[in-house]
């Protein structure tokens, strides 16, 4: 039987296009807080991104264990972001198009966004 997660701090939210979740009341997704306290450069402990981000300590400690225990949505929303970025081009060394990128159509943004 699979163990069904509580968060008091992260929730949902439906009408974006990532599907991770974000710090409750916040367009700060979870990830973020994440990738900034294992960050190998500058890493950030839970108290300087509770200042940092003007976020409860409990929060910033939930986001962390969420992005900790690699969650599949997770991953599908960078798969998708990089997706975007190839078929427009951004992801491509080539100058003409890191200034003007392809402008995707609506076919192909329902089919990178799906």
């Amino acid at each position: 039987m699979a163990t069904v997660l509580t968060y008091h701090f992260l929730e949902a939210r439906p009408k974006s296009a990532y599907r991770q979740l974000f710090i409750k009341g916040t367009r700060i997704r979870a990830e973020i807080i994440y990738r900034a306290h294992v960050n190998p450069e500058e890493p950030r402990t839970p108290d300087q991104l509770a200042a940092d981000y003007g976020l409860p300590l409990e929060a910033v400690r939930e986001a962390i264990e969420y992005g900790r225990s690699d969650p599949p949505e997770i991953a599908a929303d960078i798969a998708r972001e990089e997706a975007i970025m190839a078929a427009s081009g951004q992801s491509t060394p080539e100058p003409e198009y890191i200034s003007r990128p392809k402008i995707l159509s609506a076919e192909e943004w329902a089919r990178l966004l799906s």
